[in-house]
C-alpha cells in the first residue's frame, strides 16, 4: 500500500463518495494534506478512521461522538484492536439502551396493530388530554426509563 492516498483512492477502498471524504474532513473526523499541487494526500490510517466512522454511524452514533472518540487516538497511526475496544466501550451503554428502545417500540407497535384501535382505552400508545406532556416536550410514551 502506497504510504499517501489520493482522494480517489480512499474513496474506492473505503467505499464511500469522494464527497463524503470532504464532508468528514471539513468535520474534523480525517485529516489530509495539500501536494504542491494544491492536491489532496491521506495517510493509511485514514482507512481504518473512516470504517470506524462508517461503522459508529450505522448504529446510530452521531458524528459528534465519534470525532470525540476519534480525538482520542494518536494522529498518523492505524487505530488498533485495542484502540477499537476502548471506542466500543464508550458507545456499549447507549447502544443497549438504544436496543431496549428499539424493542419497546417494536412491542408497542405489535399491540396497537393488533388492536386495529378497537381498544382505544386499552391501547398503550394513547395519551389522553396530552398527560405525558407534564414529563417534558417530544415522545415520551415509548421511552425506556433508564434512557432518561
Amino acid at each position: 500500500m502506497p504510504r499517501e492516498l489520493t482522494v480517489g483512492q480512499v474513496a474506492e477502498r473505503a467505499g464511500i463518495a469522494v464527497s463524503a471524504l470532504h464532508f468528514y474532513e471539513a468535520k474534523g473526523l480525517i485529516r489530509s494534506h495539500r501536494t504542491a499541487g494544491n492536491q489532496r494526500r491521506y495517510g493509511g490510517d485514514v482507512l481504518r478512521r473512516v470504517a470506524v466512522i462508517r461503522i459508529g454511524q450505522e448504529v446510530g452514533i452521531s458524528l459528534a461522538e465519534i470525532g470525540a472518540a476519534l480525538e482520542s487516538l494518536p494522529e498518523g497511526r492505524t487505530p488498533t484492536a485495542r484502540d477499537w475496544t476502548l471506542l466500543s466501550r464508550t458507545w456499549r451503554d447507549k447502544l443497549d439502551r438504544r436496543i431496549r428502545q428499539l424493542e419497546a417500540l417494536r412491542d408497542g407497535l405489535d399491540d396497537c396493530i393488533g388492536c386495529g384501535c378497537l381498544s382505544i382505552e386499552h391501547c398503550k400508545l394513547r395519551n389522553p388530554d396530552d398527560r405525558l406532556a407534564k414529563e417534558g416536550a417530544g415522545a415520551r410514551r415509548l421511552v425506556v426509563e433508564d434512557m432518561k
